[in-house]
């Protein structure tokens, strides 16, 4: 058979994506993790945090969230139905580097949790820190070291 028989057989068979359905799930999931993320804030900020202050503690505690939602089980739940909603903000990648660490836990502490961790989110740590590194060095020789 050849390649393109083959592709046009698959597109024959393959099940068609619910596309409107799909970006509806991941608009609510994503903006319900928004709309708590935004709760956490202003709450924060009802305490006595100002708007410079509150950044960190919200985001500390998003990631929290997002890894206990992983750890009892329903972030997964979570995802599952909004797709790239759940996954896109913070929390996501809270549940990305909890996930596989939760998975392998019966390997122990070391070889198990401490090896998976960073399975997934490893690529994008390192990946991010590269593209700091490249940016950071462009700005330097566009504009100097100004702090």
């Amino acid at each position: 058979m050849e390649p393109k028989e083959y592709r046009q057989r698959v597109k024959r068979l393959e099940k068609p994506r619910p596309i409107v359905r799909n970006a509806f799930w991941a608009f609510v999931v994503g903006g319900t993790i928004c709309l708590i993320g935004q709760l956490v804030q202003s709450g924060l900020m009802a305490i006595g945090y100002n708007q410079e202050t509150v950044k960190a503690p919200t985001s500390i505690i998003m990631v929290f969230l997002g890894a206990v939602g992983t750890a009892f089980g329903f972030y997964d739940r979570i995802a599952k139905l909004g797709g790239m909603g759940a996954n896109l903000p913070i929390t996501g990648f809270s549940n990305a580097v909890v996930a596989p660490a939760m998975e392998f836990k019966q390997e122990g502490p070391i070889m198990g949790t401490g090896a998976r961790i960073f399975q997934v989110a490893g690529p994008v740590i390192a990946y991010g820190l590269l593209a700091a590194f490249a940016v950071g060095i462009v700005r330097y020789a566009i504009m100097g070291f100004k702090p």
